[in-house]
């Protein structure tokens, strides 16, 4: 063995790293199951060296680090972590020492929910409170967030003086899947696995993103109650049945631990058939006399513990590398495989991710590669076991859809295509060219812009203003007056203004502000289509990469096409952005920070930029002002630090009377 002293803080860096990006960041980078063997790796090293245990390691706490975003709760009972076990073997020790304490017991084994534990309070029937386990001692109160999932009973079915339940509020794999391709249409990172958008949701400070969630939640335990004996885990799962809770499915009794044992299996030989993720089983002692009597360490109780599941890993032959380009542009390499099961279903086809994954694992056509389920929902390739012969695979240079030249941005590692008008990203278009920075097309949604593409009637950005009432019409639920509206705002938006528009195109790169300055220096769209790097740089704040981008959009041959049917429909192709007339912010620099009591961002920037200031979104030396509003972050801070002027909206008024 290496060094204990130092493999011992290796882990414990390690450990804590992984514990931020889980518990405080909800961005897990690692499986539950690696992240449990490096915990146990560390756990029998402090075990045989006590004196290397530090008051920092991931051995001596309950859980993570409650987050700040919302009010702490103490949890009088503290909702503890559960000792892992990984064989069969280690259920009979566990077993063992149950049995040294009280010969006679009977266990519940029940699914292992992998999603966020909750506690709920009840006083006389009615839920009180809501809370997050946090690090198990302090929570988070997330009461109006947990209102939104319809499965939390409001009101119980008999008023108890007092109960405090806990529950795992998971993410169904349908509402996992829907929310993931909706976050790749509006171009957002999607979450990486149910338990993670689940952690996400819960943790929103606008319920109403919560409640669009689709969570659910499943009670497993009571904590506290008054005014009820209840003296069975199994009788207390039956109470919480007839007070309006949806109680853990499938658990057992057990009266011997070969039960318990063949119990987990097919809890396991299940998990690839259920509509949610669970990770493993939880055997429990059954009665509550027992278990005051077995009592818990500094860690975790000793009359529970959770069988954790391996991700189930298979080798099959990769027979194929498709291209699949996504709704936002990106180029995304699927593998084509020799069809295996893992975890109860059949399996094709795995996501390669990107290039670099390719290159990292040396990926061939007809390699055998390794395969398991991440996150038991989405199979991935984690390996190659046996070499084909074949080269290492290499993404193409033009997009498989429209045949357009791909690129790949400084900072990221996906390919993505250069055509805005490119068939597999023109939903992502469509939604964006009609967004409310861009051309404002009021009334035209998603779900409107869906059914149009669906129906074919749109298949460019520029279709939409060859559109007609009738065809319109042939829309499911819109009417004429529906149809009459929609219309007029297509309408309405063609004299937008050449700012508006090249935002609208979605130029990579180019955003709102950008936009505005371009279109304020060249006045008219014609004069894009040839102007160079340099012209562009010469504006200030555009630096190369915006200039680049610009330059590369407007030598396409179908932007050349779509402006040209744009211009052919009558929208306006030229700046038309008022002149400014007061000058009192000329040479000025405002950043703005913080929630403004009465003005939003974009308000007091249109405010500033009306009056000749510019609005820069990072603070410097060359700030003139900060305006911040509450919670003001790192930008205040800065300014302080740099002796930049702060004011207020009531200072920002007076200013701009």
């Amino acid at each position: 063995m290496s060094d204990p002293a130092k493999r011992a803080e290796e882990l414990r860096k390690l450990l804590n790293y992984h514990n931020y990006q889980y518990y405080v960041l909800d961005n897990p980078e690692i499986e539950d199951y690696e992240y449990d063997k490096l915990l146990r790796e560390l756990e029998e090293i402090e075990a045989a060296h006590p004196e290397l245990i530090t008051p920092d390691s991931p051995t001596q706490r309950v859980g993570g680090e409650a987050l700040t975003m919302f009010e702490p709760v103490h949890h009088e009972v503290v909702m503890e972590s559960l000792q892992d076990l990984f064989s069969h073997d280690e259920v009979r020790e566990f077993d063992k020492r149950v049995r040294e304490a009280e010969k006679d017991i009977t266990y519940v084994v029940e699914p292992k929910i992998d999603g966020l534990s909750v506690s709920l309070e009840y006083e006389n029937g009615l839920f009180v409170r809501g809370s997050t386990r946090g690090d198990g001692v302090t929570g988070e109160d997330v009461t109006a967030n947990l209102k939104t999932i319809r499965s939390i009973p409001l009101k119980l079915n008999m008023p108890i003086p007092f109960i405090e339940v806990r529950g795992e509020v998971f993410m169904p794999h349908e509402r996992f899947f829907k929310l993931v391709e909706q976050q790749e249409l509006n171009d957002e990172k999607p979450f990486k696995n149910c338990r993670n958008a689940a952690a996400g949701s819960l943790r929103q400070k606008n319920p109403k993103i919560t409640a669009s969630r689709g969570l659910d939640i499943f009670v497993f335990n009571i904590q506290r109650i008054e005014g009820v004996d209840v003296e069975l885990h199994s009788k207390g799962h039956e109470l919480l049945k007839k007070l309006g809770f949806k109680v853990i499915p499938d658990y057992k009794i057990c009266t011997d631990i070969g039960q318990v044992i063949e119990e987990i299996d097919k809890i396991g030989e299940r998990r690839g058939k259920l509509p949610y993720d669970i990770d493993g089983a939880v055997v429990k002692v059954d009665s509550y006399a027992v278990r005051r009597k077995l009592g818990s360490t500094a860690k975790f109780p000793r009359w529970a513990a959770a069988f954790k599941f391996p991700p189930e890993e298979k080798e099959t032959k990769l027979l194929d590398i498709e291209i699949n380009v996504g709704r936002t542009g990106v180029l995304t390499p699927t593998a084509v495989l020799e069809p295996v099961t893992l975890a109860g279903t059949t399996v094709s086809r795995a996501t390669l991710h990107n290039q670099d994954f390719i290159d990292g694992l040396k990926i061939a056509i007809g390699d055998t590669v390794i395969v398991r389920k991440a996150g038991e929902i989405i199979p991935e390739i984690i390996g190659v076991a046996k070499k084909g012969g074949g080269d290492i695979y290499k993404m193409p240079t033009t997009c498989p859809s429209c045949g357009s030249p791909v690129f790949r941005e400084e900072d990221e590692a996906a390919l993505r295509c250069t055509n805005a008008e490119c068939p597999a990203q023109l939903l992502r278009h469509l939604i964006h060219f009609a967004s409310r920075g861009a051309m404002d097309i009021e009334g035209l949604g998603p779900a409107i812009i869906e059914a149009l593409v669906s129906k074919g009637l749109v298949k460019s950005p520029a279709d939409l203003y060859y559109l007609d009432i009738e065809r319109v019409k042939e829309i499911e639920r819109m009417g004429e007056k529906s149809a009459k509206n929609l219309i007029s705002s297509i309408e309405k938006s063609k004299s937008a203004g050449l700012a508006r528009l090249l935002y609208a195109f979605g130029i990579r790169n180019v955003g709102q502000k950008a936009a505005k300055l371009i279109a304020g220096r060249f006045k008219t769209i014609d004069r894009l289509f040839n102007v160079t790097v340099d012209e562009l740089t010469q504006i200030d704040e555009i630096g190369e990469v915006i200039a680049q981008s610009t330059v590369d959009f407007f030598k396409l041959k179908s932007t050349e096409h779509l402006v040209e049917r744009l211009r052919f429909a009558g929208v306006l192709m030229e700046d038309n952005t008022e002149e400014v007339a007061d000058t009192r912010f000329a040479g000025m620099t405002f950043v703005l920070t913080g929630t403004l009591p009465t003005y939003t961002r974009s308000e007091a920037s249109k405010i500033i930029e009306s009056l000749g200031g510019k609005v820069s979104g990072s603070v410097s030396k060359k700030t003139t002002y900060v305006l911040a509003g509450e919670d003001a972050g790192s930008k205040l801070t800065k300014a302080q630090s740099l002796g930049v002027p702060i004011i207020n909206e009531d200072q920002f008024k007076e200013m701009i009377k």
